[in-house]
């Protein structure tokens, strides 16, 4: 005669874990794959915090110094040329200023990888793993001058070809306007920022 089965429960140590379901971060098994894949944000956030400053501030000096002259000199070309003289003085200011930032935290964080040398508290590989963490100074000065450029640029397009200095002004308001929700977006989008 066969026992019914029992009615009682099971030890739980000797129960198997039940399969989850459900997945409640709403992660497939290839996106959990993709995570083991180690990246480096560090050195991506220097370079794209250069070109986000740079673009930003590309726009909106070069916007306020075209309407400020275009106040009083209401033509096309005085506002042009104004706009480029803006994007050339701002670049260069740009790059000159993120070079002393940049090289500055490089001669710091080399200067204190050499006094963990002398004292023997760094390895060859943590050396190593050090040194390719380093800011590059010409890379951040060049994306922040492209940037600059860049950023100078929309306001300079927006008003090269509109006559009349009232529409000429909403245009450019709008095309900068536009712009900075571009440039955050594209920030985002660069970042690999997850929301």
């Amino acid at each position: 005669m066969a026992t019914p089965p029992s009615t009682q429960p099971q030890d739980p140590q000797q129960l198997p874990p039940p399969p989850l379901k459900v997945d409640l971060e709403g992660q497939t098994k290839q996106a959990l794959e993709q995570e083991i894949e180690a990246v480096d944000f560090s050195k991506r956030a220097q370079w794209l915090c250069a070109a986000m400053l740079g673009a930003n501030d590309g726009l909106l000096l070069t916007a306020s110094l075209m309407m400020g002259v275009g106040a009083v000199h209401k033509d096309v070309k005085t506002m042009a040329i104004t706009g480029v003289a803006g994007l050339i003085a701002g670049a260069c200011s740009m790059a000159i200023g993120e070079l002393v930032s940049v090289y500055s935290q490089y001669d710091i964080e080399v200067a204190q990888m050499k006094r963990e040398d002398k004292n023997g508290s760094l390895g060859i590989e943590e050396m190593d793993a050090r040194k390719e963490k380093l800011p590059n100074p010409w890379k951040v000065v060049g994306v922040s001058a492209l940037a600059f450029a860049v950023g100078a640029l929309v306001p300079l397009l927006a008003a090269m070809f509109i006559k009349g200095y009232k529409v000429r002004l909403a245009v450019v308001i709008v095309a900068v306007s536009m712009a900075l929700v571009g440039f955050s977006g594209l920030s985002t989008v660069l970042g690999k920022h997850q929301w």
